[in-house]
């Protein structure tokens, strides 16, 4: 099963403080073993809200949101994207990450939808094109 990972906002991510080389450090060989599990599909940090978009949608139209955004403790500030067994797994593996931030954090993880989870809505043609754009991108 996949996992997405997210590594919730704090007031001092919001604010553009970076991790220190300790912290890189200590994420470095979080990742490598990761990696060298084979858990780890992707991983990534984000900026601050403050660079972001929000697009919102309301039947045909369109409004641009520019950030920063309201709620730090609803936000994102990086991921990770995991290939694991069982969300067991996934969990045991979130508590073996070193604090993302200087100080208190959260990790948030979310199951992926897998073509089967979709039932009979997604039919074959739908499975077919699904099937062909996961391998043009290489999923």
């Amino acid at each position: 099963m996949k996992v997405m990972v997210m590594v919730k906002a704090t007031t001092e991510s919001e604010t553009g403080v970076m991790p220190s080389t300790e912290m890189f450090e200590a994420m470095g060989k979080f990742n490598e073993a990761l990696v060298d599990a084979g858990v780890m599909l992707a991983g990534e940090g984000l900026h601050p809200s403050a660079r972001g978009v929000r697009v919102a949608f309301d039947g045909p139209g369109r409004r641009v949101i520019d950030g920063p955004f309201a709620e730090t403790r609803e936000l994102v500030a990086g991921f990770w994207l995991w290939q694991v067994r069982s969300m067991d797994e996934a969990i045991e593996w979130a508590k073996r990450c070193p604090n993302p931030m200087p100080g208190p954090s959260e990790l948030e993880l979310r199951p992926i939808f897998e073509a089967d989870d979709f039932g009979e809505v997604l039919t074959p043609e739908l499975r077919e094109q699904e099937e062909r754009l996961r391998a043009r991108i290489g999923n």
